[in-house]
């Protein structure tokens, strides 16, 4: 009797209603004026990827910022999903941001990218907190937000 009521107290601990999952967020925070010294070129791939084509000092400023790679997977690989990136911005205060992109052709494994750069990153400040989320119309498949975002 006690395995039994503890098998099922186990399964009701399980979220009801995920199609999905996002499995990792990775960010990375540009500041091309910042000398970044490095043995290892490994270490620069990122920083150079990012700066690629920049020539002249305003063009290399204006991809200052915050980038974003959310990692996800969905269950249901038929429909279509919307990702959505809802941010707070240092001289925002706790005004909330929202970034979407609408993914038509959902592979096994994703990657969705946003940035938060630019005149952007210049007037609203570094990102403070930010949540990440796969949608499929208003059903909240999967979301991963960061340790300040409530």
């Amino acid at each position: 009797m006690a395995l039994a009521l503890f098998s099922l107290a186990s399964c009701s601990s399980i979220p009801k209603g995920t199609g999905g999952a996002v499995t990792k967020v990775k960010i990375y925070s540009l500041n091309p004026s910042a000398r970044l010294r490095a043995a290892d070129p490994s270490l620069t791939f990122e920083r150079q990827y990012h700066l690629y084509g920049a020539i002249t000092q305003a063009e290399q400023l204006e991809r200052a910022g915050q980038y974003y790679s959310v990692f996800w997977k969905a269950d249901d690989r038929s429909q279509p999903v919307t990702v959505k990136f809802e941010y707070r911005q240092r001289s925002t205060g706790l005004a909330v941001k929202v970034k979407e992109v609408e993914i038509t052709e959902v592979n096994r494994s994703n990657i969705t990218k946003f940035e938060v750069i630019g005149e952007e990153s210049r007037t609203g400040g570094q990102v403070t907190a930010w949540r990440a989320s796969i949608m499929r119309g208003k059903e909240q498949l999967a979301t991963a937000e960061s340790y300040l975002w409530n």
